[in-house]
């Protein structure tokens, strides 16, 4: 064994051992957490890793995702020729190309070389944007050495290609090494002139440079936010395969535990995420709450999230306790109480992140503690909670009002084996004085199309949506339970609603309760309606210039865009205009996970910057909308603007109403 392999061979061992602890230190605090079942369905789990993590599917949804996109992929073929690189270093002489058959060898010294080419290219690419025009989101406000290691991290690998270049051209010079690597020889074509000693010492420093880097870039990784490079594949493996719409339920029993207020409370998927986040600040670039100035970002959430982990994991693994609050103040690696309270639960973070993070989830598991554990929660929520507690509905009205707003369309009560569909008004559609308009509307819609309907009057109770978003989830058990007994005994198997909110807690939250219904928002219904011929229309309904406002939870959380658009165009003749920030990427009313019932306390108002949005269109004269929080969001955003008595908002029920009237 020369000098040179015994030195190399020795770092090499220490290095391998050093990262293989390090991957150990960090993965066996995922184990503290709760068991979560993520190993079902492979062969979707393997389509979604393919699609986010191989084709980085969310990452070129943006248009410098493609820089990340050839770096990812120069990153995995160059995987192969360190490989090779580390083996010649244990095993002098050593070439891949020994095994293969000519051709295929320089087919691969030519790729590598080209490869790296594109990832030096892609580097000094990421080098310019983020000393000279970095988007605001990639700006940190949490942690300043986050910057300097995405920093290092691209001094690592600009440091690995150049030594790559250098020794290879070197060897070429020295007539060492064959021409198929077309960049290293038009570098070794410059170093012509060198005598050979210099050209050793070029190929021997290089050498050793790309030996230290390389060992030192491995043992660096778990000990940063870059150990996304190892779990960001795994993590888009372990996906939630369904629209992260809902939230699991709890069991009340004695000596339960609600919620989080300990990081081994999260489960170890939750704990998976926190290691995996790349801090890429895609999250917080959507998020409603934190672009108009409130506590609550996202990405920081994660990033406390995994800091606490770190921080308490060891200790909580022993059976100790851990010394860092995880809700508490604002300090690094604890969650401050009013950021909990800011997230709308819009699902805007979950619906971009690159690698498939579940922050908002995380956000109501530390609303159910401090609801169900602590009774801590902003005073506003106090009247809520006792008027859903006892009259079922969010403002304490008595049940006996929910029928008032149908006092003209005569009994309409549904009955089990003759109404085809349950039309389940909502607390808004029952007690709202704006949005009994809306339901007027969709009235007015089933009978024109001769739908056969029934509504469950005073034994309709609220559908908890809000509850289970603030985190009171025991009152929403019990609702939903009531509500899903009522739903069977009634035999109802077809519902229909105005509300989103009502939509995608029938449909999606009451499956875990054991109810299989169809359930539709409204615009899906009229949409089928109209394309099947049964809606006739008699005219096209005058709303002038029209906006649409996209709802979070039909839209985002129910991937329904199309419904509410078709149903405008076929009412109107036109398609409506769109906002700068429509469909996947739309921005909250500000109404969701139950802020509708709280105040804004800090920054700005988000119902305010959404209809600001709309008035840099040309001057819209009917803002619409799906969703009756979004209807008291918008309107009394255009009030607080001055514009009130210029735009109006409509729900898409009341414009297709008025065409077929």
């Amino acid at each position: 064994m020369t000098l040179h392999q015994a030195i190399f061979t020795a770092i090499f061992a220490v290095s391998a051992l050093s990262f293989l602890f390090s991957c150990y230190q960090r993965l066996q605090l995922v184990s503290i957490g709760a068991p979560e079942n993520r190993f079902d369905n492979p062969a979707g789990r393997l389509l979604g890793m393919f699609s986010y993590a191989f084709a980085q599917k969310r990452v070129l949804a943006r248009a410098y995702g493609f820089n990340h996109f050839l770096l990812f992929w120069a990153f995995m073929l160059l995987l192969v020729a360190n490989g090779e690189f580390l083996l010649e270093g244990l095993i002098p002489g050593f070439r891949l190309a020994a095994f293969l058959p000519a051709a295929l060898g320089h087919g691969l010294e030519l790729l590598f070389d080209i490869v790296s080419v594109v990832a030096l290219g892609c580097v000094l690419v990421a080098l310019a944007r983020r000393l000279f025009f970095p988007p605001e989101y990639l700006g940190n406000d949490y942690t300043r050495p986050a910057s300097g290691e995405a920093l290092l991290i691209l001094a690592m690998i600009a440091a690995l290609m150049s030594a790559f270049f250098l020794l290879n051209a070197a060897n070429i010079a020295l007539g060492l090494d064959g021409s198929w690597r077309p960049v290293s020889s038009a570098i070794a074509a410059l170093l012509k002139g060198l005598p050979s000693s210099a050209l050793e010492g070029v190929a021997g420093v290089s050498w050793w440079l790309h030996a230290l880097v390389l060992l030192l870039f491995m043992n660096f990784l778990p000990r940063s936010k870059h150990m996304h490079i190892l779990t960001a594949i795994p993590n888009c493996y372990f996906k939630n395969l369904a629209q992260p719409n809902t939230q699991p339920r709890e069991t009340f029993e004695k000596g339960e535990r609600y919620g989080v207020s300990s990081v081994e409370q999260y489960s170890w998927k939750d704990l998976f995420d926190s290691l995996t986040c790349t801090e890429c600040g895609r999250c917080q670039d959507l998020c409603p709450a934190h672009n108009t100035g409130k506590p609550l970002n996202p990405r920081k959430i994660v990033h406390d999230i995994k800091v606490n982990l770190l921080k308490n994991g060891p200790a909580l693994k022993d059976g100790g306790t851990g010394i860092l609050p995880l809700i508490g103040d604002a300090r690094e690696g604890t969650v401050c109480e009013e950021a909990i309270w800011s997230c709308t639960t819009c699902g805007a973070c979950t619906s971009v992140c690159p690698v498939l993070i579940e922050q908002m989830p995380k956000i109501v598991k530390l609303r159910r503690h401090l609801v169900q554990e602590k009774a801590q929660f902003p005073e506003e929520l106090l009247n809520l909670f006792e008027n859903m507690e006892q009259r079922s509905n969010p403002w304490g009205i008595a049940p006996s009002e929910r029928t008032k707003w149908s006092g003209q369309l005569g009994d309409r009560t549904f009955k089990p084996g003759e109404s085809e569909y349950l039309f389940f008004v909502g607390c808004a559609g029952a007690f709202d004085s704006r949005n009994k308009h809306v339901s007027v509307a969709l009235a007015t819609i089933l009978d024109a199309a001769g739908v056969s309907w029934g509504m469950l009057g005073k034994e309709e109770l609220c559908c908890g949506d809000s509850l289970r978003r603030l985190g009171n989830e025991f009152v929403f058990d019990k609702m939903a339970r009531e509500n899903v007994a009522l739903f069977k005994e009634k035999k109802i198997t077809k519902v229909v609603t105005q509300c989103p909110h009502c939509f995608n807690t029938l449909k999606n939250d009451y499956r875990q309760y054991g109810l299989e219904i169809e359930v539709l928002h409204h615009s899906q219904l009229i949409e089928q309606l109209v394309e099947s011929n049964q809606l006739k229309l008699t005219k096209q309904s005058r709303q002038g210039n029209i906006i649409f406002h996209d709802s979070c939870y039909l839209g985002r959380h129910n991937d329904t865009y199309k419904a509410p658009r078709a149903v405008l165009k076929a009412a109107t003749g036109q398609s409506p205009s769109e906002f700068e920030r429509n469909q996947e990427n739309g921005f909250c009313c500000g109404a969701g996970g139950g802020r509708m019932w709280m105040e804004e306390q800090s920054g700005t108002r988000i119902n305010l910057e959404r209809v600001k949005e709309a008035m840099k269109q040309p001057l819209p004269d009917t803002l619409c909308v799906s969703c009756p929080y979004c209807m008291t969001m918008m309107e009394d955003g255009l009030k607080d603007l001055g514009v009130a008595d210029v735009v109006r908002v409509k729900d898409i029920a009341e414009v297709m109403a008025e065409a077929i009237a």
